[in-house]
């Protein structure tokens, strides 16, 4: 089964052919979609997605790099919507100390509201976690919640260690497919595969054959090849094996008919 565990789907860049774009994606095999909100203002459009195709799962959250820009009642709009039901996680949630002029203090604390958030609603989380691995652990091994997905990940063997000892699975996708990206492809050839999962992060991070982008959900089965051949076994076991990992951490997804 394959599974894009992270993917805007309500991105502008897909709104010329939204629709179009995700049968591409069924008809390359994928049976479903994680759609994670980035701030109150986009839960809409991610409750409408999901309302009118089965194969979406919603998540709620206020992403790191939009904390600056939304109300402090913002958190009181993630905790009201994901008491509604219906998110299979909190997400997208973290840290990111890579973007400059960021206030990280505002970004801790809606960090860490999230996570008991998670913790109170029993859900995964979806974690941002660019150039700030160990303080998302930091906050994982004080708050403990039932486990989640760090997406994107680039971080050490350690640092994925430590993540996987939490109960974590870990997001590849379009980065790992640039031959450049020697330590994002080393921890996908090396790490267990049960701790793998595949995204596209649509519409960012493209692949390498099409690096203006934008990332496409139907890509999906050459990142799982990707995989594969860094790893020297059959596609099938990377989609098969990717699939069960998704549908472990992320048990919303049980609801999708495959």
């Amino acid at each position: 089964m394959l599974v894009d565990t992270h993917i805007h789907l309500d991105a502008r860049e897909f709104d010329p052919q939204r629709d179009a774009v995700m049968q591409r994606a069924r008809d390359a095999g994928v049976r479903a979609f994680v759609l994670p909100a980035v701030e109150p203002a986009n839960f809409a459009a991610v409750d409408e997605l999901a309302a009118r195709h089965a194969d979406v799962k919603p998540a709620f959250g206020v992403h790191p790099m939009y904390v600056d820009g939304v109300a402090d009642d913002a958190l009181d709009a993630v905790r009201k919507r994901l008491g509604q039901g219906g998110a299979i996680a909190v997400g997208e949630i973290g840290l990111d100390f890579y973007v400059e002029g960021l206030d990280r203090e505002r970004m801790e604390v809606f960090y860490v509201r999230q996570l008991e958030f998670a913790r109170e609603f029993d859900l995964p989380v979806l974690l941002h976690v660019r150039r700030a691995q160990d303080a998302i652990l930091k906050q994982l091994r004080r708050l403990r919640p039932r486990g989640g997905i760090a997406h994107a990940f680039n971080g050490s063997f350690q640092q994925a260690e430590a993540f996987i000892g939490l109960g974590f699975k870990l997001g590849f996708g379009g980065a790992m497919t640039y031959e450049g990206s020697k330590r994002i492809r080393e921890l996908a050839a090396k790490l267990p595969l049960e701790a793998i999962v595949l995204e596209t992060d649509g519409p960012d991070i493209p692949p390498a054959w099409r690096p203006d982008g934008p990332s496409l959900p139907e890509e999906l089965i050459r990142y799982a090849t990707v995989i594969a051949e860094l790893r020297g076994i059959d596609v099938e076991s990377v989609i098969e094996a990717t699939g069960k990992n998704a549908r472990a951490i992320l048990p919303g997804l049980d609801q999708v008919d495959v």
